[in-house]
């Protein structure tokens, strides 16, 4: 393994030497640990057999990147193009020269958010490649496991470039994020990784304060958030993984969040 960090091979996340008994991200009521209970950490050098990086543009000046086969979570990172340079959002737990020179041919990084600590990857290792910052929540702080000079904290809203501005609104973890980019259109683009997720209607989304365990966030919750996007306009959202939502999605995230608010509120036991 490497003299400095090791990578969990749940999360896919990097954690510095010397390893803790366990991955903090992963024991936590959000995510999970292996089947098994045995915590697995693995290296870069033993990811790099056999796996390759692509990156599809999705939209004019955004593009999805894939890495297979899939590290840790497997979710989808995305790389916004702007004047001012580029953002690597929720960066994956795996780095090669063949993703380095896709995105150098691409504008480079500029910097580098991960929403919430599930998503912080290999985030050092690809500040590194691209002389990037790497902007973390201070109300995610604590779950940092590699510390690095790359790194600056950040909270409640950081505008990076005109038309692109990080919002911190909680809810999934106390630091949890979006990015709201005005898009090549300038009709808005809402990327919320787990603040609030598309579903597979793709008219819809949902606000969980664990997705794999399926835990709910209160109805105050999801109302407070709501609030911190009144004043944003969007029309197209793309969360961590497919599917997206295309068209109009403001609107469909404000009626997604009034029906969450019913349910976890007891308007609709009738039902039950």
């Amino acid at each position: 393994m490497s003299a400095s960090f090791s990578i969990c091979a749940t999360c896919g996340v990097e954690h510095s030497h010397p390893l803790p008994d366990i991955c903090a991200i992963c024991a936590d009521d959000r995510q999970y640990l292996p089947a098994d209970g045995v915590q697995r950490w693995t290296t870069l050098d033993e990811l790099r057999d056999g796996r390759s990086v692509h990156l599809e543009e999705i939209e004019p000046r955004l593009f999805a990147m894939s890495v297979t086969p899939s590290v840790g979570i497997g979710h989808r990172p995305l790389l916004v193009q702007t004047d001012q340079g580029n953002l690597l959002w929720d960066p994956p737990g795996y780095i090669d020269d063949e993703a380095i020179q896709q995105i150098l041919a691409l504008g480079g990084i500029r910097w580098i958010a991960g929403s919430h600590p599930h998503m912080f990857g290999v985030q050092l290792e690809w500040a590194a490649a691209f002389d990037a910052l790497v902007l973390v929540s201070e109300r995610d702080a604590g779950w940092i496991a590699r510390q690095g000079e790359a790194i600056q904290l950040w909270d409640d809203t950081l505008e990076l470039a005109p038309g692109l501005t990080l919002y911190r609104f909680g809810g999934h973890f106390a630091g949890s994020s979006v990015a709201h980019w005005s898009g090549a259109d300038g009709k808005g683009v809402m990327l919320s990784s787990d603040t609030f997720a598309s579903n597979a209607d793709k008219r819809t989304v949902t606000f969980l304060r664990s997705y794999p365990n399926r835990i709910p966030l209160s109805a105050s919750t999801v109302q407070r958030i709501i609030a911190g996007i009144a004043e944003l306009e969007f029309d197209r959202l793309y969360a961590n993984f497919p599917p997206s939502i295309t068209a109009d999605a403001k609107a469909k995230v404000l009626h997604s969040a009034e029906r969450h608010i019913g349910w976890v509120s007891g308007d609709f036991d009738d039902l039950t």
